[in-house]
């Protein structure tokens, strides 16, 4: 059965491989809330043109063990780790989205450039949207703590509410179906309540600063221009800056969820970006 040990606790964590075992690697870490189901217009093509897609579910998300602990963003960079070990993959290219981003970086913190060649930021929340003292620009703890309060309450809600914003439907640009929107906001409710909750946690104290200054090896990070989830200012472009050389994508219109309304456009990015 496709899962592997958590090496620092034993949590058992569910993954998929695609395309063939010889091809280059793409390695996808998910946001949060969904599962490997939310790279299916990455993993899918990229796999059918020689690519090897390897993605697995975070615990307490999609098939993984439901858990309490291990929420942290060490513990969560050393499950991907443990993929890698598992799997035995090298010169991957690691695409994270969302608060997976943070996740990828903090494995390159850990671990450094073995097995890992390239890093992708999708929508990353890296280095972080909150204030801090080295964001005096970031969003208030108030309003970061609101959005978690507001989960909390009822996340059933939350997600059906934020749909209209994430995918950026409001906007002009393409356009994902109201099927497909539903089909996503009933896979949030993949990842547990435990889950969901512990990772508002880790976005309201994450500072990453001291780590994308330290990356050395090519990071592309690619971002909407409407981002409300991952605001452009405070996150993507910051992170583009800090990281030396990095290449800064940013898509007109595109919100958080442009790994499904932009898929075409990413999958050449990060063909491109695989291959160089």
């Amino acid at each position: 059965m496709p899962y592997f040990e958590s090496s620092t606790d034993g949590t058992r964590l569910h993954f998929v491989d695609y395309g063939p075992a010889d091809g280059p690697v793409l390695v996808f870490v998910h946001s949060a809330y969904f599962g490997t189901e939310m790279w299916e217009y990455q993993m899918l093509p990229l796999a059918a043109e020689g690519f090897r897609c390897v993605g697995f579910d975070r615990r307490g998300h999609g098939r993984s063990d439901d858990v309490w602990g291990g929420f942290d963003l060490d513990t969560l960079a050393g499950d991907l780790g443990a993929l890698l070990d598992h799997l035995d993959l090298r010169d991957v290219t690691l695409v994270g989205h969302s608060i997976g981003a943070a996740e990828a970086v903090r494995h390159l913190t850990l671990r450094g450039t073995g097995r890992v060649a390239r890093l992708a930021l999708v929508a990353g929340m890296a280095p972080g949207p909150a204030r801090s003292a080295d964001h005096p620009e970031g969003l208030a703890p108030e309003v970061v703590d609101a959005v978690n309060a507001a989960f909390r309450d009822d996340r059933a809600r939350f997600f059906a509410e934020g749909a209209e914003a994430f995918f950026a439907r409001h906007l002009p640009g393409p356009q994902v179906s109201d099927a497909y929107v539903a089909y996503m906001v009933g896979r949030c409710h993949g990842a547990t309540a435990r889950a969901g909750a512990a990772l508002g946690e880790v976005v309201a104290g994450l500072n990453q600063v001291p780590e994308l200054v330290k990356i050395d090896c090519p990071v592309l990070v690619v971002h909407g221009s409407h981002d409300v989830s991952a605001p452009l200012e405070l996150t993507g472009r910051r992170a583009a800056d800090l990281v030396p050389g990095a290449r800064l994508h940013v898509y007109e219109y595109a919100g958080h969820g442009l790994f499904a309304t932009h898929a075409d456009r990413l999958n050449e990015d990060l063909r491109a970006f695989a291959r160089a």
